[in-house]
């Protein structure tokens, strides 16, 4: 097997990898690094469980090859707690919304609402609906998300 050493960022912290070529950075973020908020789904793509931030974006990190972050920076929901512990204002959002059922796809939909309003700071409902398109929740039928996310938007605008 082709193995090969990566250097990248998460959550702020430089790390240095051996990995093999075809593992996933999702499968590199649970298994050597034990982030484990980042949650494999579907292993397709379709989920959205599995998203993290890689240079800023976001990206389902089952489809991520890890050789690919080599350099890369890459916050998971682990990476959003502030230093005195408290919680991300989109995180505290969710709370607020009642937008967390069985939480699976919380890490995920928590990453593509700050990478939404990154873009869109005051998003409409459609964007908040194009926004959270590559995620899945089979629990919540996504009203309580929706109304998170602009929670969430009022939250960081206040800082």
């Amino acid at each position: 097997m082709d193995m090969k050493t990566i250097s990248f960022s998460v959550n702020g912290k430089p790390q240095k990898v051996h990995v093999r070529t075809n593992w996933t950075l999702s499968s590199v973020l649970r298994e050597q690094l034990g982030l484990l908020g980042t949650k494999i789904g579907c292993g397709e793509g379709e989920c959205g469980a599995c998203s993290v931030l890689m240079n800023g974006k976001t990206v389902t990190s089952c489809l991520v090859l890890a050789v690919q972050a080599d350099g890369a920076e890459i916050i998971t929901i682990e990476g959003l707690e502030n230093m005195d512990g408290t919680l991300h204002p989109v995180q505290e959002a969710f709370v607020e919304a009642g937008a967390v059922q069985c939480g699976y796809c919380t890490p995920g939909m928590v990453m593509s609402t700050i990478a939404l309003l990154e873009k869109h700071p005051e998003p409409t409902e459609e964007e908040v609906r194009e926004g959270l398109t590559g995620n899945l929740c089979r629990c919540t039928g996504y009203q309580k998300i929706f109304e998170a996310v602009q929670i969430a938007s009022k939250k960081m605008r206040r800082g």
